[in-house]
């Protein structure tokens, strides 16, 4: 039976649905990233817009964090106080972030952090099983690094071929390469996309290449191909005769690929913690790694504090811009 396996690592939680040994979904939440998708916030108007639509606020507690506001009582004026739901987390994409989306909250409401990691996870009604760092390593027995490897290079073989995968401020675009009977191929691609789409809960606008298929009644068995491999709810067009399918899913956080691809000092800071918290030995514990990362640590001394209560061994950060990767822990 799939179960859920949950970390509460320093800095961020990650949380992985093992099915059969393997990683069908996994996902993170970082410490600092803002209030929680449903939080109720307190906010202070800082733009109006135009009609009442398009407000900007800025979140009170979440070191200045905004959010766009889809309305706005009338006669609503700058610098006023609301209290706001939030119904989309802010998004990283390449040269620019995305503020978080809000709404005006209920009437009757009062400020509540919304769900985090561990209680998304338990609401699937699936067992959840609590790591700690003394015990055997189940998450990366399941294959944990092999997944951020794969997230970050963008490559995800299958049997036949591999998927490239890459985040654009448009969307995410998946392609299928490899070689043989070009049907074959894009049904078993349209397999591991669904996968990957699921494993990474990718949202919003994604494009699928497929290899070309002239052919309708092939086209129409790879949509086919699509539709049983991919959960709903979604959208998507039929395969058009250069290969391409646009496929659109409800986004209201980013995806694991955002979050580990365009944010890699978080990444190889929670990495490195990660490995710090399982390494043997006694006596000072020495963190090595690259400025960024080790800055990165270093400006969060509850995060070292913590490392040091968990294991029992004082800390040291040193900076080393010979080491390569998330660096080392020992």
């Amino acid at each position: 039976m799939a179960e859920w396996l949950y970390e509460a690592g320093i800095g961020e939680a990650r949380a992985a649905l093992v099915d059969r040994g393997e990683i069908v979904e996994a996902r993170i939440e970082r410490e600092g990233e803002g209030p929680r998708l449903g939080a109720i916030v307190s906010a202070r108007l800082a733009e109006v817009g135009r009609g009442g639509k398009g407000a900007f606020v800025t979140l009170d507690g979440s070191g200045q964090l905004h959010a766009t506001l889809a309305t706005l009582p009338p006669q609503t004026s700058i610098g006023a106080t609301l209290l706001v739901e939030i119904t989309r987390l802010s998004l990283r994409e390449r040269g620019r972030d995305k503020p978080a989306r809000a709404r005006l909250a209920e009437a009757g409401a009062v400020p509540a952090e919304g769900p985090d990691l561990r209680a998304r996870i338990a609401a699937t009604g699936l067992p959840v099983t609590e790591l700690r760092a003394g015990e055997p390593d189940r998450l990366e027995q399941a294959g944990w690094s092999e997944l951020i490897d794969a997230v970050r290079a963008g490559h995800w073989p299958f049997a036949g071929g591999a998927l490239w995968v890459d985040a654009t401020p448009a969307m995410v675009l998946i392609d299928i390469d490899g070689e043989g009977d070009a049907l074959a191929l894009s049904k078993a691609g349209a397999a591991a996309a669904a996968a990957v789409i699921r494993c990474c809960d990718i949202g919003g606008s994604i494009g699928i290449d497929f290899p070309s298929l002239p052919d309708r009644a092939a086209r129409a068995a790879v949509d086919a191909a699509v539709d049983a491999a991919l959960a709903a709810p979604f959208e998507r067009t039929a395969v058009n005769g250069f290969g391409l399918m646009q496929i659109i899913r409800r986004r209201d956080r980013p995806s694991l690929i955002e979050q580990i691809r365009l944010d890699p000092l978080a990444t190889d800071a929670a990495l490195l913690l990660r490995q710090a918290e399982r390494a043997s030995g006694t006596g000072e514990l020495t963190l090595t790694a690259r400025g960024g990362v080790i800055d990165r640590i270093a400006a969060h001394p509850a995060w070292v504090d913590m490392l040091q209560n968990r294991t029992g061994r004082p800390v040291r950060l040193i900076a080393d811009a010979a080491v390569k990767g998330s660096g080392h822990a020992q």
